[in-house]
């Protein structure tokens, strides 16, 4: 939108914006932001940055915790959500030393140094994705953790359980259970906010493809947009999850992509489709492999199928991410590849034909990953891949042209399976790295960081009584 200071400047006096605000990016992938008078912008803030504390963000250790955040200024827009007429932009977190080197363990720079790999390999010189957003909107949602007390209520008014509600006027308009894919007005009451959703998204500059209302009858959606550059659609991740909540809590609702937020209903997966271009033309396609995907196609598919398990430690990071990755709801569980077979971890769409759209999607990964991070694993997996020529068919991991979730128990053993917890995928994590700090693209520390951290998630669930141990145990 703007290219130097002097045009953000002028922007802000034609509009009347009197803040300027600055957005960063967490180790688990959450926005923080902080925000400054639009007169203290200048080119000193462009060149030196803005300093802040970096352990809060659950990087580096307290003592070497001081850091500065560079402004991409290219990257400002308004703020739909600000009351006072605000300009924000996110941006780069560097070490204060005397270059103000780039901080090897900020998200977005991780992203920025596996394209950067990319190319170095001459493999390809973009890698182009389009994740499916799925979420929730609830009308309500309540959630509490006390030594004597452990709940949690979430409630919309289109589910099924609301059908026999007495008390208030009831139009008897609700979705069924697993019968909310593309459903249509009345039931899909939230039509009218996912399109508002969407054009604050056009209006920001994230492209959207569609939006639809998905199989979850209690309130489950989708926003696809169009594929884009990787760090693009991860910086794009971030802008959908902050107009997504935003738009819904300003509208009387609350918006979750939690994985499985509601037992016995589909779940919230972040598919994510992908190709290679060189030179720009698409390096995955060709007319006569299987389903028109070259051989370095397969060898990418072959090497993020070999790393699906530690793959999953920054796709799937949360406990409640493998209470979707079961059979049943669409959810892949195990490892291998197919044509148009929703039961696989990796899917080449069908209807994707042309070469400059032919592609395969990644199925496991859900919105509670760290965007930056879960798409620099998912490019470094697949570049390993080519590297190292890693067939997929040599190894067994398919095609699998038949549904994986009706295969005998006998069958079931010949095939790989993802992690059926965050442990098992930590565990993964530890042994199958190499391919992931492969020239310092994931620093070694921030791998030991990540484990720490997520185990340390484990143990705190672990530790903590729930509902269900109440009701299988507590008359023995």
């Amino acid at each position: 939108m703007f290219k130097n200071v002097q045009e953000v400047l002028a922007f802000c006096e034609e509009k009347e914006i009197k803040m300027i605000d600055f957005k960063m990016i967490d180790i688990d992938g959450r926005w923080h932001h902080l925000s400054i008078p639009v007169s203290r912008f200048n080119e000193d803030t462009m060149k030196y940055g803005i300093g802040f504390d970096g352990s809060n963000y659950g990087f580096a250790p307290v003592e070497k915790s001081d850091m500065v955040f560079i402004p991409i200024i290219e990257s400002a827009v308004v703020d739909p959500f600000a009351e006072i007429p605000t300009l924000t932009m996110s941006g780069d977190v560097r070490i204060i030393d005397a270059e103000n080197s780039r901080f090897d363990q900020y998200p977005r720079n991780v992203a920025i140094a596996a394209e950067e790999f990319m190319r170095k390999t001459g493999i390809a010189d973009r890698m182009i994705i389009g994740p499916e957003f799925e979420f929730h909107l609830f009308d309500h949602v309540a959630f509490e953790n006390r030594p004597n007390k452990a709940m949690f209520h979430i409630d919309t008014w289109e589910a099924d359980w609301n059908s026999g509600d007495d008390d208030t006027q009831n139009t008897g308009y609700h979705t069924p259970h697993k019968g909310g894919y593309h459903a249509c007005l009345p039931q899909d009451v939230t039509a009218d906010i996912r399109s508002r959703m969407c054009m604050m998204l056009e209006d920001w500059g994230v492209k959207v493809k569609y939006h639809h209302h998905e199989v979850g009858g209690p309130g489950q959606v989708e926003i696809e947009v169009e594929l884009d550059d990787m760090t693009k659609m991860a910086d794009n991740t971030m802008i959908v999850k902050y107009i997504v909540k935003n738009q819904a809590i300003a509208e009387g609702m609350t918006a979750t992509f939690m994985p499985k937020p509601i037992f016995g209903e589909a779940g919230n997966g972040m598919h994510v489709h992908m190709l290679l271009m060189k030179e720009g033309k698409p390096i995955f396609y060709d007319e006569n492999g299987y389903s028109q995907l070259s051989e370095t196609a397969h060898y990418f598919i072959g090497g993020l199928l070999k790393h699906a398990a530690s793959l999953c430690a920054f796709t799937n990071p949360s406990t409640n991410s493998y209470k979707r990755l079961v059979p049943g709801f669409e959810a892949p569980a195990t490892i291998g590849y197919a044509t148009a077979n929703r039961s696989s971890v990796i899917r080449i769409p069908a209807y994707a034909k042309s070469p400059d759209k032919k592609r395969f999607e990644l199925r496991n990964p859900d919105a509670t990953c760290n965007p930056y991070y879960a798409y620099a694993a998912i490019l470094m997996a697949g570049l390993d891949g080519v590297i190292n020529r890693i067939d997929p068919r040599k190894n067994g991991w398919g095609p699998f042209d038949f549904n994986l979730f009706d295969l005998s128990d006998k069958e079931k053993k010949r095939i790989q399976h993802l992690p059926t917890s965050l442990d098992e995928a930590l565990t993964a994590l530890e042994k199958d790295h190499e391919y992931l700090i492969r020239s310092g693209v994931f620093p070694a520390r921030l791998i030991k960081l990540w484990i720490d951290k997520k185990r340390k998630e484990l143990d705190k669930i672990n530790k903590i009584p729930t509902s269900v141990e109440f009701e299988l145990y507590y008359d023995l």
